[in-house]
């Protein structure tokens, strides 16, 4: 019997910095994945305020906007916890996260189907030239065993600008995830979609993003499997399910043995890497023309 473990994109446009709306919406959509079968429920980005950011020139108003940061302990996020536990099912649910004695975080936290935080992850690669200057960047990657119906599971987060950097997915594959979470709050045109689908095939994972539908955004929430070649050694295309602009549950169904098997007999993950030849990859020195001067190291 297959391992198959179900993730649903919940793909939806916010009720603006409404908390409360947004907190019944998201419940509402994580019923309905349930319904379909899901295993794990993800959200879009920052969904406790629908990724409303401030304006950087206006003080007041990023004062205003940090005051909305909930804690990972904290009303918002157990109610995700209770949920997860009654729907047994897991949720990776996405919100500005009070941080203390700093500005506040991006953050996920992966609620397991008993309702337990598995992980609570921060976003390392903000958009230091935006209004996400106003954030404090997570300082590292991270990768839990997430127990799902259909047996443990290796799972990361990487969260919208994460996944544009080889870095981010290559840092989960190395410590062993199986499956990477990503929500989103950009557009996702052909560019986007192809360095996704890229990730999952570099690193021999599978890999599901959710995005927020129209207006907010333009959805097109996605999911890839890496296993880029059948049986008999014919490419095949690697998409698993690819959402339209509209608000909508989009369920991915991961072949968990599929994947394992393929990452056991190819060549690419950490099979073949010289990391002796990498030295570079981590040298903080910057030059020309890459020079940003609102670039945080």
């Amino acid at each position: 019997m297959s391992v198959i473990v179900k993730v649903a994109l919940l793909q939806m446009a916010a009720c603006g910095v409404d908390q409360a709306s947004n907190l019944s919406k998201g419940e509402a959509f994580c019923r309905q994945a349930k319904t379909m079968g899901a295993d794990i429920a993800l959200f879009p980005e920052m969904w406790n305020v629908g990724y409303n950011m401030p304006d950087p020139a206006r003080p007041d108003e990023r004062r205003t906007w940090q005051e909305q940061a909930v804690s990972s302990d904290g009303p918002f996020v157990r109610h995700f916890q209770a949920l997860a536990q009654e729907l047994e099912m897991a949720i990776a649910i996405t919100y500005l996260e009070k941080w203390d004695g700093a500005p506040p975080r991006n953050a996920l936290s992966l609620i397991d189907r008993r309702g337990d935080l598995a992980l609570t992850y921060a976003k390392v690669h903000t958009c230091d030239w935006d209004h996400e200057g106003a954030l404090t960047p997570g300082d590292d990657f991270l990768v839990c065993t997430l127990d799902t119906a259909a047996g443990p599971v290796k799972v990361g987060a990487m969260i919208c600008f994460d996944r544009e950097f080889p870095e981010s997915a290559r840092i989960l594959m190395l410590k062993g995830a199986e499956l990477i979470l990503t929500p989103n709050a950009c557009e996702l045109e052909t560019h986007r979609l192809g360095q996704f689908r890229a990730r999952a095939d570099e690193n021999m994972v599978g890999v599901a993003m959710a995005n927020y539908a129209a207006p907010q955004e333009n959805g097109h929430s996605v999911a890839y499997s890496p296993v880029a070649f059948d049986a008999n050694g014919r490419p095949r295309d690697t998409l698993i399910v690819e959402a339209g602009e509209s608000e909508g549950v989009y369920l991915a169904t991961f072949d968990l043995d599929e994947i394992r098997v393929w990452r056991e007999q190819e060549a690419w993950g950490n099979a073949f890497r010289k990391p002796r030849c990498y030295d570079l990859l981590v040298s903080p020195t910057v030059e020309a023309p890459f020079i940003r001067p609102d670039a945080r190291r």
